[in-house]
């Protein structure tokens, strides 16, 4: 329900008026408004001041390695105090990342600014950050969470939150040329689409496969035994019941895919439909603190409940499980402290979203 909230007002944002996204986007300074909004920008907002200066703020933040770091609200209105710490901090190139779409949202923004302004310090920009891009791939295709970093888990092949999807899909938009792109030289564009077939390569390669059957991914793979691997506490080596769905959503999207590449959308496919959730729902109730809750409960009798899926599934057995930062698994959210509980997307539809998905790949490929 959240989740089509955050959807729904996020299409009543970009249907406003421009002067009312603005005031809308400054209201609400978090920076996981700024990554749903920039995209969704009209047109001509690239030829207002204001363009301007949240595009001299992305400039500002750009770090030496050509990225950007994370959970930036960009559009925000500095002080020279402000200014001053920036320029401090951007020595720490291992801030870099395309975690929480940061880095892949900056490029396009200043992309879409140079096409509007013409303004060479913005497509030099986009490009340096495109190169950054580049640069992290590993030789077996992956990508990490932040670099330049040698050390934690940041240096897994990072699916987690769609973060290597959202990268390779601008890639594709890059080689292809699409708007606002058609300015990036053709040695970028041929850059762009090798890398892009090694990180296909790499998706392939890491799809879990048990008892000879392909399955689907975990939300980060060692980048030396491309096996599932851990993250922070609460995300163990498991299935990904969230971050698979954008991986065979690009995979479906693919041209004259190959054969492995059809056995592996059908793989995981099976794995949704077999690992499917039904009979439970949501009840949101307050709590003893005065918060905010849910629990998971049966269906009321006479309801059919929306099929659902876990964000993680044991290795060994498939069994959705939940973690808090004990890092102790658990096979009731109810039983993981609050702040994970609630600040964490623990179940999701994608798997219905997959099914319909799939129909529509599967009727394209008859033709």
């Amino acid at each position: 329900m959240l989740k089509r909230l955050l959807i729904f007002g996020a299409l009543l944002l970009s249907l406003m008026p421009l002067s009312a996204q603005q005031k809308t986007y400054k209201e609400k300074q978090n920076y996981k408004n700024w990554v749903k909004l920039a995209p969704k920008f009209e047109d001509d907002f690239f030829k207002t001041e204001e363009a301007v200066r949240i595009g001299d703020n992305v400039l500002l933040y750009q770090l030496e390695s050509g990225g950007w770091p994370k959970n930036i609200f960009m559009p925000a209105e500095l002080s020279k105090e402000d200014i001053k710490k920036v320029k401090q901090a951007k020595k720490n190139v291992g801030e870099s990342t395309i975690d929480n779409n940061a880095t892949t949202t900056e490029i396009h923004y200043l992309s879409r600014l140079y096409l509007a302004t013409g303004v060479d310090k913005y497509k030099d920009a986009a490009v340096a950050g495109i190169r950054y891009l580049l640069s992290g791939q590993y030789e077996n295709g992956g990508w990490p969470q932040f670099w330049p970093r040698a050390e934690g888990y940041y240096t897994h092949i990072t699916y987690n939150d769609n973060a290597m999807v959202n990268l390779l899909n601008l890639l594709r938009e890059i080689y292809e040329k699409k708007t606002p792109y058609t300015f990036v030289s053709e040695e970028v564009c041929k850059d762009a689409r090798k890398a892009f077939d090694k990180g296909i390569e790499c998706i392939l390669n890491t799809q879990i496969k048990k008892d000879g059957k392909l399955m689907v991914w975990c939300a980060q793979h060692d980048e030396v035994t491309l096996l599932p691997a851990k993250a922070r506490a609460y995300e163990l080596p498991s299935f990904s019941g969230s971050e698979s769905y954008g991986i065979v959503k690009l995979l479906m999207s693919l041209p004259n895919p190959s054969q492995r590449i059809i056995d592996a959308i059908e793989g995981a496919v099976a794995w949704f439909e077999a690992s499917k959730i039904e009979g439970i729902g949501y009840q949101f109730f307050t709590n003893e603190e005065g918060k905010k809750d849910y629990r998971m409960i049966p269906c009321p009798e006479g309801e059919k409940c929306r099929p659902l899926w876990a964000r993680f599934y044991t290795l060994e057995d498939n069994r959705p499980f939940f973690c808090g930062r004990d890092g102790v698994m658990k096979f009731d959210v109810s039983e993981i402290e609050y702040e994970r509980r609630t600040g964490y997307s623990w179940y999701n539809g994608n798997g219905e979203k997959l099914q319909r998905d799939y129909q529509k790949w599967k009727k394209k490929m008859s033709k």
